[in-house]
């Protein structure tokens, strides 16, 4: 592929290793890159365009005939380069203009967040000197002052000095306006996402230092330093993979839409700034791009395609392509930095020693600010000078972090550059209890109070996950708790997934406190049974080991509320098949007399049995609970004609049989869901998830059904009618009542009990 890739910095010699590690025929080139780029390899090529120069840019893709150009910095970005290329057709990840506004200007950013229920800090926005006072006089110490537009990661401060922070927002204020913000402590996290405008994708977290100096002392700067993964997340959230589901569900997708409803749809790279407060994950800030130096941690540890991934996103169709994937490896990178860094960097100094640096194990080293010595009186030698503030980014990878510490240190002490500096305390604590790191540069309480967490493993009623003998618990759902066999490293590779039901009970997005007795067991049973009864559709059900789908024995405690399955690559489609209507599709019928696009005869009823059963499918982001209704032709889009024509298909076959085997056990199926994945081996469209159960179906008692009226049903509803009448849906939910509680238990039962009996 020919791809452009526009900037000079450490972030983009980073994402030009990545792409020559996956492909080497690739023609690359950089704009304006630097002197480490340009001597990657003999497919790279520097060039002195202008980068920010959206009419420049777009002449020189088109004549170059690139195949997708690749956006590092912002200032091209809010420049308005994407728009450019994108009107010319010229595929480009990154946002356009007005979407980049979510990095070029705080109050925009906030305003986003504040629209899609992202949690965050409260802030102020000032424009005057009395805006100041009156916002330091609201918040008080410690300060929070960001300059509201780009600023190099320098305009924001952190003090508990009054004077300081008025002098800091006198100063920014000649450049635009001020935002101040509530201040508190906590872990940073940096956290990457893909989006086309639709589909997101989470990459690997990071943690970066911002302060110049050890012991997060002195001033802000670009950054100093990171490392990825990170390991302590495991003790916050059961794992890496559930922070990162959480942050996508409440943050990135929430964010996403939000900008694709206002007409300015997100094609890039979504940077999610993020602190952990004692209140829950809170927004710090958003970038548009790549962060730096996260990128140079991240894309390492990537084992996976960069370049497919990219142009799925600039091309949208991220939805059709595979997950990234990541190494177990650790990363470490290190800044070296110029004398007088941040303030006034000396530059112009030789650096040496980069080859000897280069040939410690396990070590890269990305340019950030250099050149070849007399390059700007065009009297060029081998001799490579500095700059800029931040020169290098050494960059190391080892099994474990000592061994990526060890080797960044080491190649450091290589190289030389008069008056360099860098921290020596990278990654340094990230085993210990307590994690060093970056201290909160921007401050971020936040009002939203986060879900309900239950409690109690082994009644399968909590959020802790149990620790089960050979198998690896990767995911936790409101629900449900996945796990792969031990030696598996994530869904990715695992040759088995044991899915394994809770007694939990969700509302509201809320888990809800107590659950119910032995809903994991019956929705469990049920859904056996379900997949019993549809003999002809294939399944994901493994029934003991098969061929390469090995798989652990399952522990006798888990065994009645859990199914071991086959991995599939799972389509993003909830395939809702609706027979009567009712629910959140008598609601659509209402306003528009269709539903998801499906036309209907005027003057039916909420209940009332459909002429047809109808196809409506939603979008659901990968593992997570919160789908969106689309139209079939979007599911075209999403995921190619043939496949979607399948789903429709197979959705309303099964729901025909299922429909015909309830109906003669006196049970309606007014309407379901199914999930459907792609067999990995054969790549047959396989029937996955639960299937038929009380939390993916509505299940009516005929004798009870009258068309027009709203009919009970075999599910939480209960649970839902009591919460709406007994809450204000503000703060955690009461204590579901005893009696709730067993009324709900009690139509979990009779539904089983009168589906898999003996037909009357």
């Amino acid at each position: 592929m020919k791809i452009l890739v526009l900037g000079s910095g450490a972030r983009e010699h980073a994402i030009v290793s990545a792409l020559l590690g996956e492909d080497e025929t690739h023609e690359i080139i950089v704009a304006p890159g630097n002197a480490g780029i340009a001597s990657a390899a003999l497919n790279v090529t520097v060039t002195p365009l202008d980068a920010n120069d959206p009419g420049a840019v777009t002449n020189f893709a088109n004549h170059h005939s690139i195949q997708l150009v690749v956006i590092g910095p912002e200032a091209p970005l809010v420049a308005g380069v994407a728009d450019a290329l994108r009107t010319r057709g010229i595929a480009v990840f990154g946002p356009s203009q007005a979407a980049a506004a979510l990095e070029g200007s705080k109050t925009f950013a906030k305003r986003i967040m504040d629209a899609a229920g992202v949690p965050t800090g409260r802030a102020l926005r000032a424009v005057t000197s009395a805006d100041v006072e009156s916002a330091l006089d609201t918040f008080g110490a410690p300060y929070v002052v960001k300059a509201d537009g780009l600023a190099a990661g320098k305009g924001v401060l952190v003090t508990s000095d009054r004077a300081a922070a008025q002098q800091h927002a006198s100063t920014w204020l000649t450049h635009g306006d001020v935002l101040f913000e509530e201040f508190l402590d906590g872990q940073e996290v940096s956290l990457f996402f893909v989006s086309d405008g639709h589909t997101v994708v989470p990459l690997s977290p990071a943690q970066d230092y911002k302060r110049l100096l050890d012991g997060d002392l002195g001033p802000n700067t670009g950054g100093m330093g990171a490392y990825s993964p990170l390991p302590w997340l495991d003790d916050e959230f059961e794992s890496e993979d559930d922070f990162v589901q959480e942050v996508l569900v409440s943050i990135a997708l929430p964010t996403i839409r939000q900008l694709a409803h206002e007409g300015t749809p997100f094609v890039g790279l979504l940077y999610c700034g993020l602190i952990l407060t004692s209140s829950g994950i809170r927004v710090i800030e958003f970038n548009a791009r790549f962060g730096d130096p996260e990128t140079q941690v991240v894309l390492p540890r990537l084992t996976s395609s960069l370049s497919g991934l990219l142009l799925a996103a600039a091309t949208g169709t991220l939805a059709a392509v595979p997950r990234p994937t990541f190494s177990t490896d650790c990363a470490v990178t290190v800044v070296l930095a110029s004398e007088n860094y941040p303030e006034t960097p000396v530059v112009g100094r030789e650096i040496s020693g980069l080859d000897a640096a280069a040939a410690v194990d396990g070590v890269h080293v990305t340019h950030a600010a250099t050149a070849f010595a007399g390059a700007a009186d065009g009297q060029m030698d081998d001799r490579l000078i500095s700059t800029g503030g931040r020169v290098l980014s050494v960059v190391a990878l080892g099994a474990t972090f000592t061994e990526a510490r060890r080797r960044a240190y080491q190649a450091l002490g290589l190289i030389g550059l008069e008056g360099s500096h860098f921290r020596t305390d990278i990654a340094e604590r990230v085993d210990a209890e307590v994690v060093g790191g970056a201290e909160a540069d921007g401050a971020q309480a936040a009002d939203a109070t986060p879900s309900a967490a239950a409690s109690g493993p082994d009644s399968g009623n909590g959020s802790g996950a149990d620790q089960l003998d050979g198998w690896r618990h990767v995911y936790s759902g409101k629900v449900r708790d996945l796990y792969v066999p031990s030696e598996s490293t994530s869904l990715a590779d695992a040759t088995a997934i044991l899915v394994v039901a809770s007694d939990r009970v969700s509302a509201f997005d809320f888990v809800l406190e107590p659950g119910i007795p032995q809903k994991g067991e019956l929705l469990t049973a049920l859904s056996r049974w379900w997949f019993g009864q549809l003999d002809g559709f294939a399944n994901h059900i493994l029934d003991g080991s098969t061929g390469a789908h090995t798989a652990p024995a399952v522990p006798a405690r888990v065994a009645a509320r859990s199914m071991v399955v086959k991995p599939l690559d799972m389509f993003p489609i909830e395939c809702v098949v609706r027979g009567y209507l009712s629910g959140s599709g008598w609601a659509e019928y209402q306003e528009t007399q269709s539903v998801c696009g499906v036309a209907l005869p005027a003057g039916l009823r909420d209940g009332d049995r459909l002429p047809t059963p109808i196809y409506t499918p939603a979008f659901k982001a990968e593992l997570g609970d919160h789908d969106e209704n689309i139209t079939f032709e979007r599911t075209v889009e999403l995921v190619g004609a043939d496949v979607a024509a399948e789903l429709r298909r197979l959705s309303l076959e099964v729901y025909a049989r299922a429909s015909g085997i309830a109906e003669a056990r006196g049970i309606i199926l007014a309407d379901t869901k199914f999930e459907f994945g792609a067999d990995r081996d054969t790549g047959e469209i396989t029937l996955a998830d639960e299937v038929l159960t009380s939390d993916s179906s509505r299940f009516w008692d005929a004798a009870a059904y009258d068309s027009g009226e709203r009919t009970a049903s075999f599910d939480k509803q209960i649970v839902r009618n009591w919460l709406a009448a007994n809450w204000d849906k503000t703060g955690t939910p009461p204590e579901l009542p005893t009696a709730i509680v067993e009324q709900t238990a009690a139509r979990y039962r009779e539904l089983i009990a009168r589906l898999t009996g003996p037909v009357a």
